[in-house]
């Protein structure tokens, strides 16, 4: 198997909250959006994050009506510099979101962050990490 993730699917208890959001709120575009059903965003090159509806998540997944929640899962998003760490968060807060760490000196490295979940309790990490860089090919390098 190659080193890659293609999708990155999250149960959603109310996919129009999710909607408002992330389309209203923060302006992203859907790749694909089936109403009462699951809205996809292309998050990279390759890359698709998806919102799909709880109850058919369940069914999807073959556990029945049960409602998962998202747990122990952080979305990061990194910035150019501190300023704008404040600005996604106050444009998030806007949207709907609510701030449950606000924008302060991280634990290490010199970043910077703060942790805002979505309305339907999707945690974003919001940072400017210095040692964070994309080479043109696509490279992470954290150091």
């Amino acid at each position: 198997m190659e080193q890659q993730v293609h999708f990155t699917t999250l149960a959603t208890a109310d996919l129009d909250a999710a909607r408002r959001f992330y389309v209203e709120g923060l302006r992203w575009s859907p790749l694909l959006d089936v109403p009462g059903e699951i809205v996809f965003f292309q998050v990279a090159p390759g890359t698709v994050l998806a919102f799909f509806e709880a109850r058919s998540f369940a069914r999807d997944l073959g556990t029945g009506p049960a409602r998962p929640a998202v747990s122990g899962v952080t979305l990061a998003h990194n910035v150019a510099d501190r300023d704008a760490v404040r600005a996604l968060v106050d444009a998030m807060v806007a949207a709907g979101g609510t701030v449950l760490t606000p924008p302060e000196e991280g634990a290490f490295g010199g970043v910077f962050h703060a942790l805002v979940a979505d309305p339907n309790g999707v945690v974003w990490d919001v940072a400017h990490n210095p040692g964070w860089s994309v080479d043109a090919d696509g490279t992470v390098r954290l150091g």
